[in-house]
C-alpha cells in the first residue's frame, strides 16, 4: 500500500569531535555532537507507476537520487519520484551527506507505508560508519554522544557498504530553550568528504596519541553533562572548547593546525566576545560555531560578523536553537 506524497525535513547538527581516536583503547570514536534547527534539509517522495520495467527514480538531484535508488533497492520497492526542496549547504561540516541520505530513505519508505528503519539501513547508504551522531540526531534530536565501535575491527581500508552498524546512542539530552548556537559559514573550500576523508581519518586514528582520550573523556563527565544538566551555557561552552581544541591536537597534521584556516582565526575572534561562552570548527569545518543564549543572540551575532570581517572572508551568519526532537513526516495531499 502507498500514502503517495510524502515530504520528510530534518535539520543540521554540530559535531564536537570523537572521545576517541587511538587504537589504545577499547572502543574507537565515540561521536560527540547535538541537532540544531536550521539549515534544514527537506524531501518529498511519491510513487510513480512502471510496472512494465524495472524500479527507477525520477530525481534531478544527483546525490538524492543515488540513495532512493539504494533505498529501493534495500526495502525491495517500485519506482518513485523524489525531489529536493531544500539541502543543508555540501561538506560545510553540517553534516549533509547522512541528512540528506536518511531523509530521502524516510521519504521513499513513507511513500509505500513501509518503516524506513533509517539506524539499521544507513549502512546500506553508505553512512553512520564512524559516528553515530548524525543517525542519532536524525531520530531523536537534541544533544547525543554515541558509543563508537570496537577498535578491534578498524581497518586500513574503508569497509564495503552495509558491512558495519551504527553505534548506539549512549548519551542523550535535551538542550535548554533559551541556548542559542552562532553557526559562521566561511565562503571557503569545502571541508572533506569521500575518499579524502576516509584517507585522513585513517591516518589520524593510525597515529593518535592516546592520553588526548583519557582527557576528553574526563572533560565530557565532569564539565559537559553537569552543564547540560545544570543549564547552564558557559559552562558547556568551555567544556566544548576544550574538547575541540583537544580533538584538533589528533587533527593537526592533516588540517594544518588544530583548526583548519581560517577556522583558527574565527575561533580566536569569537573567544574575544563575551558574548561568546565558547567556539569551536565542527567536523571539518568550514563552519565554526559559539556557544551563547538568547539573551546575547544580537551580540553573538555582530561578533560573528565581526569575525568573518576581521578575517577578510564572507560568509553566513546564523543564530539557531538546538534542535530537540527529529525527523518530521508529513503526508501531502
Amino acid at each position: 500500500m502507498s500514502l503517495g506524497r510524502v515530504r520528510v525535513t530534518t535539520s543540521g547538527r554540530i559535531h564536537f569531535g570523537f572521545v576517541n581516536l587511538s587504537l589504545a583503547h577499547d572502543r574507537l570514536y565515540g561521536g560527540i555532537g547535538l541537532s540544531v534547527c536550521e539549515p534544514t534539509t527537506s524531501v518529498i517522495a511519491e510513487p510513480i507507476d512502471n510496472s512494465c520495467n524495472p524500479p527507477t527514480v525520477r530525481c534531478s538531484h544527483p546525490s538524492a537520487r543515488e540513495y532512493a535508488a539504494r533505498a529501493l533497492n534495500t526495502l525491495d520497492l517500485d519506482s518513485v519520484s523524489v525531489s529536493v526542496e531544500s539541502a543543508l549547504p555540501q561538506h560545510a561540516g553540517l553534516g549533509s551527506g547522512t541528512q540528506l541520505a536518511l531523509a530521502t530513505l524516510t521519504a521513499v519508505a513513507n511513500a509505500y507505508d513501509q518503516p524506513p528503519q533509517p539506524r539499521e539501513n544507513a549502512p546500506a547508504l553508505g553512512r553512520g560508519g564512524r559516528s553515530g551522531v548524525g543517525v542519532g540526531t536524525f531520530e531523536i534530536g537534541g544533544f547525543v554522544i554515541d558509543g563508537g565501535h570496537p577498535t578491534a575491527r578498524f581497518t586500513t581500508d574503508r569497509p564495503t557498504d552495509g558491512s558495519w552498524t551504527v553505534p548506539p546512542v549512549m548519551t542523550h539530552k535535551q538542550i535548554p530553550d533559551n541556548w542559542r548556537f552562532l553557526l559562521l559559514t566561511p565562503d571557503v573550500e569545502p571541508g572533506r568528504s569521500g575518499t579524502e576523508e576516509e584517507a585522513s581519518m585513517r591516518s589520524v586514528v593510525t597515529q593518535a596519541a592516546p592520553d588526548i582520550a583519557d582527557r576528553v573523556s574526563g572533560t565530557v563527565m565532569r564539565q559537559l553533562l553537569p552543564a547540560i544538566a545544570n543549564e547552564n551555557a558557559e559552562q558547556f561552552g568551555t567544556a566544548i572548547e576544550t574538547i575541540g581544541r583537544l580533538n584538533g591536537r589528533w587533527y593537526t597534521d592533516e588540517q594544518g593546525g588544530v583548526y583548519r584556516p581560517p577556522a583558527g582565526e574565527l575561533v580566536a575572534s569569537l573567544d574575544a566576545s563575551s558574548s561568546c561562552y565558547g567556539a569551536g570548527q565542527s567536523s571539518w569545518g568550514p563552519t565554526v560555531y559559539g556557544i551563547t543564549d538568547i539573551e546575547h543572540a544580537d551580540a553573538a551575532r555582530r561578533a560573528g560578523q565581526y569575525a568573518l570581517d576581521a578575517a577578510d572572508v564572507d560568509g553566513t551568519v546564523r543564530i539557531v536553537q538546538a534542535q530537540n526532537h527529529g525527523v518530521t513526516v508529513e503526508q501531502l495531499e
